[in-house]
Parts: C-alpha cells; structure tokens; sequence
C-alpha cells in the first residue's frame, strides 16, 4: 500500500491556492489539491468592465506570510511584462479580471494541483500495522483513491438563492452568472436586480450606464436601510488581526452569531467610490429627464412567482409594515454566497466538529475534526473567526498556522500581535 500524503486539500479557490504555493517548496511536506473545475476559475460571470478587488496586491496569495515567494502578485506582474505599468498606475488595487490571470499563473506553476477532479466522497481508515494514526480515504468521480493524513477543506461557498425564488423557474440568474446573461436581460423591458453588496452595486452601475440604449426600466431592490460603504477605515481594519481572531474566537457562541450579523457592513458593503459614481450618473441622466430607474430600501423579498415571461415579487417595506409587489421580465439575484457542507462529507460526519447552530466548531487553529489537527477549513468561519474568514488579506496568516499544525512547528514566521487597540479587558 502506497504511504500516505502529508495532506490533501480538496477544492482551490485562492484560500487554498495560497496553500498550495506556500507548501509548494517544503520537501517535508506531500502534499496535494483535488479541484473539480478544469481550470482555476474566480467569479469569471463578474468580470465587469474595471472592476477590481476592495483589498490590495499585497493580500495576494503568499505575500504576507512570505514577501520572497516566487508566487507573488508583484512577480507575476514582472513576468507579464507589466510591473512598472502596474507602478504607474499608482493603484494599489488589482483589476478581478488581473488578479484571477494572477491565480491562473500560480496553479500552472505548481506541482501539487490536479483540474477536473471531483471528489465524491471522503472516509476514515482506523489505525492499523503499527501506525500511530489513521488516514482519510479521498474518492473521486473517476474511480480514484488518495491517503492522506490530514485535509483541508477549500470548496468555497456556493451561490445562495433566497427560499423565495428556491425552484422559481424561468430565467433568472444569480449574480455569479451576470455577464454571460448579460446581452438577453438586456432584451427585456425591465430589469430587477435584489441584493445590496458589491456585486449588486457593479451591476446596477453597469446596466444603468447602457439604459438608454436599450430602454429598459431598472429596479433595485435592497432590504438594507441604505446602500451602506464598505467600512474601510485603518483601525477598523485592525480587527483583521491575530489579536481580533484571538478575542473574537474566545466569546459565547450567541454573542459571535449576534456579532456575525452586526459586523456584514465590515466586509460585505459597498466601495464608496462607487456609491458617488452611481449617484453621479444617476444626476447625468436625470438632465435629459426622468430617468426609468427605482431604487427600494428596506424591502424584503418575501414572495415570488413566475408566469407568461414575467416575475411578480412580494416585498415588504420593513420600517413601514406594508406589503407592496413589483412586476418584472428580468430578475437578477445578488445575494451573495453562503456556505454547505459538502456533501463528500457524510461518511465521516461523525469526526467533525458541530455548534448549537449546526454549523462547524471551528477551533482556533482552523480545524474541525475531534481530535484538533486532523481537517482544516478555509473561509466559511464567519461566526468562529469573525471578519477574518474570507479576507484576502488574511488567507496567507491562516496558512502560515494551517502549515504549523501539519508541519508541528512554525515555517513562516506568524505573527502574534499587529494592532494597536486592545479588543478585551
């Protein structure tokens, strides 16, 4: 029988990725990445014209855990031929479309990933021969089998379509799907778009900059109060720290879902660049007259049907009580992407770790298995490890720790204490 791999991650989004370089050099790790896509692949239906990350080059894959990789933005930028444009330029934010090429670059480069495999389903080998532990069995969907000491979990969060439209039928899509939708919703006389983040924003700027050349009315629909800015302040951002992880991890498990919920703006809202933009083009078009656009605040998407082309959708106007209904021939779903278990998962769902919730126990060092050092996740930590979970920035320091617990001993350096301001007593 064939010894078994150090570990095994399953699924590359950046988060693991950035694991895959940052193993990628240390012989005393075997490691490998299973990914069910044929190619690396980040939100390419969001590829809008100019958009860019909310984080900076420097949370790029390996950066902050280790400036010298040869897996940095900055050296994907020189071998493109591009690095003193880039310096030129004088912004700090890479374009989506660049920084998903930059990815690209990075898993050519590796040894460790395989494309076009997918996992089906994961399961525990007890001990046995001697061996002081036993290992996971990882299946694919072509009949293949992987040992590996330790996982880590990489499958990234899915679309998350509200119970009001689960089954709807017709063409509505998610925001994952906008721009190759693009050309046939813009053939329709008007268009709802739901949801009140980034992705929601960008599109609503898109579509509303091509309004007049299609004549088609356009809706946004948000159940937030107002279209709240990304809170981008520098000691707001302390809490992306080792010392906020530490003290957030450590509360009540009520107080950190209550926390969850209150902290969305932290990571969740909208660049105030372009909130300005839209207001501003908004203000352009409004000269020629009025302009066939409503923007919805606190309406809550409760209901919605499907019939003869059109969509009718129940809203509530929360701070009001009232029931009102809009009609639409296109729907546009932005409302983010929220975590499952995968399903590959149940065999051992009896090793992991679950809260109150039903969610999983994530322990400070990022694994959720019951014995603490047998299956690591990345992202999908909201509620355990706060804002941190799915900030770029913080990928690199999470694994940096993930390749201390496989390794028993640090490799690149963790920081310890960054921030400032004290968050407990």
């Amino acid at each position: 029988m064939s010894t078994p791999l150090d570990f095994l991650g399953i699924g590359l989004g950046p988060f693991n990725l950035g694991l895959a370089c940052l193993t990628e050099p240390i012989d005393e790790l075997n490691g490998l990445f299973l990914e069910s896509k044929p190619d690396f692949e980040w939100h390419s239906g969001m590829f809008l014209e100019g958009a860019h990350l909310q984080t900076p080059f420097l949370s790029d894959l390996v950066t902050l855990a280790d400036p010298t990789s040869p897996y940095s933005f900055l050296n994907y930028l020189k071998e493109s031929g591009r690095l003193y444009s880039f310096y030129i330029r004088e912004n700090f934010y890479p374009l989506r479309t660049e920084y998903n090429d930059y990815c690209r670059w990075a898993a050519a480069k590796l040894s460790s990933v395989r494309f076009s495999t997918t996992v089906t389903s994961v399961e525990y080998e007890e001990a046995r021969d001697g061996a002081s532990e036993g290992v996971y069995v990882v299946r694919t969907a072509a009949g293949e089998s992987f040992r590996a000491r330790r996982l880590v979990l990489g499958t990234g969060t899915p679309p998350y379509i509200p119970e009001a439209c689960q089954g709807l039928g017709g063409d509505a899509i998610h925001n994952s799907r906008y721009l190759p939708a693009k050309e046939e919703l813009q053939k329709k006389k008007s268009i709802t778009l739901v949801g009140s983040g980034q992705s929601a924003a960008e599109i609503y700027y898109d579509l509303l900059s091509e309004i007049d050349v299609h004549g088609y009315r356009l809706n946004w629909v948000t159940r937030s109060p107002r279209f709240f800015p990304l809170e981008y302040t520098k000691l707001t951002l302390e809490m992306t720290s080792p010392e906020y992880i530490d003290y957030f991890h450590a509360l009540p498990e009520a107080t950190r879902y209550r926390l969850e919920t209150e902290q969305k703006g932290l990571f969740k809202g909208i660049d105030s660049e372009l909130i300005d933009a839209i207001f501003d083009l908004l203000y352009q078009k409004s000269l020629k007259g009025p302009v066939p656009t409503r923007l919805l605040t606190n309406s809550s998407l409760n209901s919605a049907s499907y019939e003869d082309g059109g969509y009718t959708l129940g809203l509530r106007q929360e701070e009001q009580g009232k029931d009102y209904e809009l009609v639409t021939e296109g729907l546009v779903l932005a409302t983010g992407y929220k975590y499952a278990v995968p399903a590959f998962l149940e065999p051992i769902r009896d090793r992991l770790r679950w809260d109150r919730q039903g969610r999983f126990d994530i322990a400070r060092n990022y694994a959720v298995d019951t014995t603490g050092r047998g299956v690591f996740l990345q992202n999908a930590g909201v509620h355990t490890h706060s804002v941190t979970s799915p900030d770029l920035g913080m990928g690199p320091y999470r694994n940096a720790y993930i390749i201390g617990e496989l390794l028993g001993r640090e490799y690149y350096p963790v920081e310890k204490s960054i921030a400032f301001q004290e968050f407990t007593v």
